[in-house]
């Protein structure tokens, strides 16, 4: 029996590892770390989950998770990346109804969500579409190349983003193009992983439950019911990437590669921006200083991670807040220099790296350890 155990819960398209993409990359290493550098035995879990299912039937496949791992006096804590976030706030919460909840909430110490919609994301509205969900297929295949070879074809970034631009695009690739990119894409890998990969993501899309459970409206509901056991210390990380400029744009020089990654950059980024400025979120004068300390300025209603305003990430305490992506946070920044490497899965002018990783990990430790 170790004294703490603590589980990483994935985002939308959940995974551990999918080939040779690891969804938090170096998060275990460093969190484990973390924790017994201060002393404290724990083992850190990363797991897999139900790709787009309902946030219902995720936290029902993490409360699996955790039972079939933990042993008894154990202190549980649930750590999930985007939405992953929402399965382990259900997890921990009182109100929603979750069979079997109660064998594991007594133990559980703390729940840590890194850039999740708790307030809903615009993004999750065009993705809903049929035309959205294949653009978001393409896109979550473009990551995982980008991620195992380091890049893709300059033509595939420049179609993708080219989709994500304008709706003048959008008709483009409803003709297929969006189809047969990612299909070009899917050609790169060697013959087992493709077949793994085809395979999981024609399941996904088979299941698109998530998505519309993610809009800001079908939130509210969830706001309204879910609360946090009173014995569960609740915290956040928000993210936020700078807003796309010229300037920033310019600082990538002569790099093609870098420059389409940055147009995919400025279309999500305005896909995430719309949530009206009546709808967003107010912080706490305690979260604010967090803010105010991170950025300089509370968040605007506009600004995000190119996928979830930052605003929307706040929940409960606000443990740690820093210029990023939605993935550099759980480990997927530009690091050619580490072993193994990071790759950066947008260029978004954040300049997240190891030590930005490191200060977030170690703020997540405490955390959990003043739990």
């Amino acid at each position: 029996m170790v004294a703490h155990r603590v589980f990483l819960v994935p985002g939308f398209f959940g995974f551990t590892n999918l080939g040779d993409f690891v969804y938090f990359s170096h998060f275990k290493e460093v969190l484990e770390a973390r924790l017994r550098a201060a002393g404290h035995d724990a083992v850190v879990h990363p797991l897999d989950t139900l790709p787009t299912s309902s946030i219902l039937a995720r936290a029902t496949r993490l409360l699996e998770h955790v039972e079939a791992h933990r042993q008894p006096g154990e202190a549980i804590h649930l750590v999930g990346h985007s939405t992953g976030g929402l399965d382990a706030r259900l997890l921990a919460s009182r109100g929603l109804e979750l069979p079997g909840r109660e064998r594991v909430l007594p133990d559980i110490r703390s729940v840590v969500t890194l850039a999740t919609p708790h307030r809903g994301t615009p993004t999750a509205a065009f993705f809903t579409s049929l035309l959205g969900q294949r653009i978001l297929r393409l896109l979550s295949m473009v990551t995982v190349a980008t991620i195992r070879f380091g890049s893709v074809p300059l033509p595939v970034l420049l179609s993708l983003g080219g989709a994500l631009a304008s709706t003048g695009a959008f008709s483009w690739a409803s003709g297929g193009v969006a189809d047969q990119v990612y299909k070009q894409v899917l050609k790169d890998f060697d013959t087992e992983r493709r077949l793994r990969l085809q395979a999981f993501f024609d399941k996904a899309y088979e299941d698109q439950a998530l998505l519309p459970q993610l809009s800001p409206e079908a939130m509210d509901v969830v706001n309204a019911v879910a609360t946090p056991a009173s014995h569960v210390r609740c915290g956040s990380v928000v993210a936020m990437a700078p807003p796309p400029s010229l300037g920033r744009q310019r600082d990538f020089g002569v790099k093609p590669f870098w420059h389409a990654q940055y147009g995919i950059y400025r279309a999500l980024h305005l896909l995430a921006s719309t949530t009206p400025s009546s709808r967003a979120y107010a912080p706490t004068p305690a979260q604010r200083r967090v803010l105010l300390d991170a950025f300089g300025a509370v968040p605007r209603a506009s600004d995000n991670d190119a996928m979830v305003p930052a605003l929307s990430q706040i929940w409960e305490e606000v443990i740690h807040a820093a210029y990023a992506d939605h993935m550099d946070v759980m480990g997927h920044f530009h690091g050619p220099g580490l072993h193994p490497r990071h790759v950066d899965w947008l260029r978004t002018g954040s300049n997240f790296g190891m030590p930005q990783f490191d200060a977030l990990l170690s703020a997540v430790a405490r955390f959990m350890l003043d739990a």
